[in-house]
């Protein structure tokens, strides 16, 4: 019981690390960033409330995540190759820890550079992150790489319109 305690606890702190933009260079804070858009998302059990996304590169999205399932969830953006990647580590980690956050590991680079940006979310919990999209890419995706999550249609795509 006491592991168990611990590890939701480290998740809800390290959710709140994410949430405020501390996890790599292609996100800020909310207060440091000056927001184009606002994009509320629902995240359910093997589910987001949006498929695909149109974004202007170069805007600064602030995404409000709601996880209203019965699990814990990521929103991770970056390429295929860094998801893919992503979800391959995650696999890793399932079978000696499970995962309780991102806290013991980093998020993969992609083509685009730069880390991941992500939150993780506990089941009820509501979390932002702010996200500058990129110039120089046509599309991205966001998903949730915990174990078998995204296999069954946890992702969708971002089209950064020119």
């Amino acid at each position: 019981m006491r592991k168990m305690l611990l590890a939701l606890t480290l998740g809800l702190v390290t959710s709140t690390a994410f949430a405020a933009g501390e996890h790599g260079g292609s996100h800020a804070p909310a207060g440091d960033a000056e927001v184009d858009r606002t994009i509320r998302l629902e995240a359910g059990d093997m589910w987001f409330d949006a498929e695909s996304l149109d974004v202007a590169p170069g805007a600064t999205i602030r995404f409000e995540i709601t996880n209203t399932g019965n699990l814990a969830h990521e929103f991770v953006i970056g390429d295929a190759e860094a998801q893919a990647a992503h979800r391959e580590m995650m696999q890793q980690m399932s079978g000696d820890h499970g995962h309780e956050g991102h806290g013991g590991h980093d998020m993969a680079e992609g083509q685009h550079g730069g880390q991941m940006p992500a939150v993780t979310l506990a089941p009820g919990e509501s979390a932002e992150l702010v996200w500058t999209a990129p110039q120089n890419v046509d599309s991205l995706e966001y998903a949730c790489n915990i174990p078998g999550h995204y296999e069954s249609g946890m992702s969708g795509n971002i089209d950064l319109q020119g």
